[in-house]
């Protein structure tokens, strides 16, 4: 018995073929995965209040870049690691000298810089001099003798008869604070995970349609 075998060139082709459609389909399905956590990202934290321009933080890139490749993968971060992921696992945060967080009021404003104002800064700006009140039931205090403006910030009083002089509380003093848990990123990430087989396989069917 003589036995012949001859490869096909047309089968080589369509094996090629079915690989290069592969290479598109799981490529098309990592992009869509990445681009929908980062939608789901964004949204979370939006959803939670915390703004559309921590939302933007967050951003996506796949690889290889520029080539499809069944080895394709999405990469899904933040620009500012430290506040989400604060606000995804909700720390306990204290003091870094052991002493007390100071939490400013309404009436301290905001600071030049943007963000929270330290005691320090607000004194070096208004020229005011915070007074410790302690309280053994609630917060203690930071306080100072001045007026409150227009917008309700407190602020060094112009009049020699003491009219309108009050003491407002400018920092409210607390050991620590429990950031409350606002978002459920493994949530997110976990779907788009589950989803990234189904994504290839519509995108295979749909490349041979």
């Amino acid at each position: 018995m003589k036995l012949k075998l001859d490869i096909d060139p047309d089968i080589v082709a369509m094996m090629a073929a079915e690989v290069a459609a592969g290479e598109r389909a799981v490529s098309a399905a990592i992009r869509e995965a990445g681009t929908g956590l980062k939608t789901a990202w964004r949204g979370q934290i939006t959803g939670a209040g915390l703004g559309p321009r921590l939302a933007r933080t967050i951003r996506s890139e796949q690889f290889p870049k520029g080539r499809a490749s069944l080895n394709a993968a999405a990469v899904v971060w933040s620009k500012a690691p430290v506040i989400v992921g604060a606000h995804d696992t909700g720390p306990l945060i204290r003091s870094r000298n052991g002493f007390w967080l100071a939490i400013p009021t309404a009436a301290a404003g905001k600071s030049q810089r943007g963000g929270r104002i330290s005691p320090g800064e607000w004194e070096r700006r208004t020229g005011l001099r915070l007074r410790f009140i302690y309280r053994r039931t609630g917060p203690s205090l930071l306080v100072a003798e001045g007026r409150l403006n227009t917008k309700g910030r407190a602020v060094a009083s112009r009049s020699r008869t003491g009219r309108g002089l009050v003491t407002a509380p400018i920092f409210l003093l607390v050991p620590q604070v429990k950031l409350p848990k606002r978002l459920d990123l493994a949530r997110d990430a976990e779907r788009a995970h589950d989803a990234v087989p189904g994504l290839i396989v519509a995108n295979w069917l749909e490349g041979r349609a």
